[in-house]
């Protein structure tokens, strides 16, 4: 009896410094790479050590990726290995369990039951979609208790949550008391896992999400997020600004300390709110720190 050969996944994975991400990951499409995967210390997969992050690139084919490991920085210690079979795909799931993302609210995966352990605690069901966002990454984090923190401003609000993946942040906003979640992305699968989740938590009604690019998006709202990678906040800097009510909030994420200054350049019409609008979290073993900026309209 003949047996199916299995399906192999080549990769091409690199070590870099976190400040280098952006760099090395555009390196990565530009030889070839279908997607990349960052590994760092608030990540499931965790990368290299302390201030490194390892990116996993996936290749259409072997000699793409060899060809594409051959061309990279040697610094970057490229190397080629293959994922053989589709076990991998839900491997991750073994990792996730219920955990504590803010003072009042809880994550768990579907495959994992969880009670609220006081009438005071929000418990969120979240099915990440194996790439759009556990919740677990230090920027989610910020973003989240910083929302939490809004406190009475939050409520009844109308917000944007720009880069959802898996819809979490709207999730929390929704959950926090906000009147209405409109959620976008540039992935279509993303999109589909946040309607999803918006579903499961009993949202549907009160989220929209959609692949709705930021600069076709017409309405204003009361607070807007973006928790994505500063290179990417700078470039929609006019199309995020555009879309705050005058009144409104700016919350950013994605932002390494290193990377304030050149974020807060781009948003000049804002300025930081008074008390503590840089959200540090601390990362174990020395890891890089990220910053949430909080901004309003500097004219209000």
């Amino acid at each position: 009896m003949l047996v199916k050969d299995e399906p192999r996944y080549p990769e091409v994975s690199i070590d870099v410094p976190v400040e280098h991400v952006d760099l090395a990951t555009a390196a990565l499409f530009e030889h070839g790479a279908a997607g990349v995967e960052q590994r760092d210390e608030g990540t499931l997969a965790k990368g290299a050590g302390p201030g490194l992050a390892t990116l996993v690139a996936s290749f259409a084919d072997r000699t793409t990726a060899d060809e594409a490991a051959h061309q990279l920085d040697p610094a970057w210690s490229p190397r080629v290995s293959e994922i053989v079979g589709d076990g991998w795909r839900d491997e991750w799931k073994k990792h996730f369990a219920p955990f504590r993302l803010t003072e009042q609210i809880t994550i768990r995966p579907p495959w994992q039951a969880y009670e609220a352990r006081s009438s005071s605690e929000i418990v969120l069901e979240l099915e990440p979609g194996r790439a759009f966002g556990t919740g677990l990454h230090p920027t989610t984090a910020i973003v989240a208790r910083v929302l939490e923190g809004l406190g009475a401003r939050l409520r009844g609000c109308e917000l944007l949550d720009v880069g959802t993946g898996s819809g979490i942040l709207a999730l929390v906003a929704i959950a926090l008391g906000a009147a209405r979640a409109r959620a976008i992305d540039v992935d279509p699968d993303a999109v589909a896992v946040a309607i999803e989740n918006a579903r499961k938590n009993g949202f549907e009604d009160r989220i929209e999400a959609s692949v709705t690019p930021i600069g076709a998006v017409k309405e204003t709202f009361d607070v807007v997020v973006a928790n994505i990678e500063a290179r990417v906040l700078v470039e929609l800097a006019p199309d995020l600004a555009a879309r705050v009510r005058p009144n409104g909030l700016l919350i950013l994420s994605g932002i390494l300390s290193g990377q304030e200054q050149d974020v807060t350049r781009a948003f000049r019409a804002f300025t930081l709110r008074d008390g503590p609008t840089r959200r540090p979290l601390e990362v174990p073993d020395g890891g890089e720190e990220w910053i949430a900026l909080v901004l309003e309209p500097a004219s209000k």
